[in-house]
C-alpha cells in the first residue's frame, strides 16, 4: 500500500479515500495476506481511519509450544489529530510528566498517512495476548530424573558406621 499526502484528502470525493488490502505484511507471522478494505477520511483537522479485515494468523501456543493456526477478524478504527506542531524537533529529557492529552496520535497535516504501518500496529494490538492452541490444552509432561546425591568425602567414614549400625 502506497503512503498517502494528507493533503490530497482534501481534493478526493467526499475527503476521503478507500483501500482495497490484498497485501502480506511484513513483521506479523501470517499465512495468508490481509484482505480487506481501509477507509482514510479527512476531517478537516483530524484524520478517521477505519478498517475491516481478515487474515491467517500462525502462532505458538504458549502451553504446549506447539504451532497452530488462528483465522482473525479486524474491525476497528482510530481518530488521528492533524496536529502543526508535529514536525517540530521534540527532544524530551528521558523522564517527563506528560498531560492525558498528550497520550494520542497525531500526525503533520502537511505529512504523509502510512497505511501499512497503521494496520501493522493495529494487528499487533489486535492479536490475543495469550495464545492457547485449545481450551483442552495441557502443558507437556517433563520426565525430573533425579539429581545425583552430592557425596561429601569428609563424611565417608560417618556413613559406613551408620551403614555398620543397620
Amino acid at each position: 500500500m502506497e503512503k498517502i499526502y494528507i493533503p490530497h484528502l482534501l481534493n478526493s470525493p467526499n475527503r476521503q479515500r478507500t483501500i482495497v488490502i490484498d497485501d502480506p505484511i511484513e513483521g506479523l507471522n501470517l499465512l495468508t495476506p490481509v484482505r480487506g478494505q481501509m477507509t482514510v477520511r479527512h476531517g478537516s483537522n483530524f484524520l478517521e481511519v477505519t478498517v475491516s479485515a481478515d487474515t491467517i494468523l500462525a502462532l505458538t501456543c504458549d502451553r504446549c509450544l506447539k504451532h497452530y493456526n488462528q483465522r482473525f477478524h479486524l474491525d476497528t478504527s482510530e481518530i488521528i489529530w492533524l496536529d502543526k506542531n508535529q514536525e517540530q524537533d521534540r527532544s524530551y529529557p528521558l523522564e517527563r510528566e506528560i498531560a492525558w492529552e498528550d497520550l494520542s496520535e497525531s500526525l503533520a497535516p502537511e505529512g504523509d498517512f502510512e497505511p501499512t504501518t497503521w494496520l501493522y500496529e493495529q494487528l499487533s494490538l489486535a492479536m490475543p495476548l495469550r495464545q492457547l492452541c485449545g481450551e483442552d490444552c495441557q502443558a507437556p509432561e517433563i520426565e525430573q530424573a533425579a539429581p545425583p546425591p552430592i557425596i561429601d568425602n569428609r563424611w565417608a567414614r560417618l556413613q559406613s558406621i551408620k551403614n555398620q549400625l543397620n
